[in-house]
């Protein structure tokens, strides 16, 4: 594999994509020690992870949160409806992209 490497001079020698996008990951998992309960880890990891995800969709933070917590009461008897939820559909993308400078 890394002949390939080594053939293909557009691939980047450097990895600090990669390990900026672990960055986040370490940093959280080393605050997570530190939760009293269980449920409070749980529930910290699940907003690190809605939260991770916004940025990766290039969304505003606070808008997508704000926006799951106001649906997510409609879902309760319709699970499968949550998928309306996620970062890339297309209501939360009109919702809360950020918006280019271009």
């Amino acid at each position: 594999y890394m002949e390939n490497y080594l053939l293909d001079g557009r691939c980047s020698i450097s990895n600090n994509i990669a390990e900026n996008i672990a960055r986040p990951y370490a940093v959280g998992r080393k605050n997570f020690l530190f939760h009293d309960t269980v449920k409070g880890a749980r529930a910290s990891s699940i907003i690190y992870s809605l939260v991770e995800t916004a940025k990766l969709n290039n969304l505003n933070i606070y808008a997508y949160l704000e926006t799951v917590l106001l649906y997510m009461p409609d879902y309760k008897n319709e699970p499968e409806g949550i998928e309306e939820l996620m970062p890339w559909s297309d209501m939360i993308q009109q919702r809360c992209r950020i918006k280019s400078k271009s």
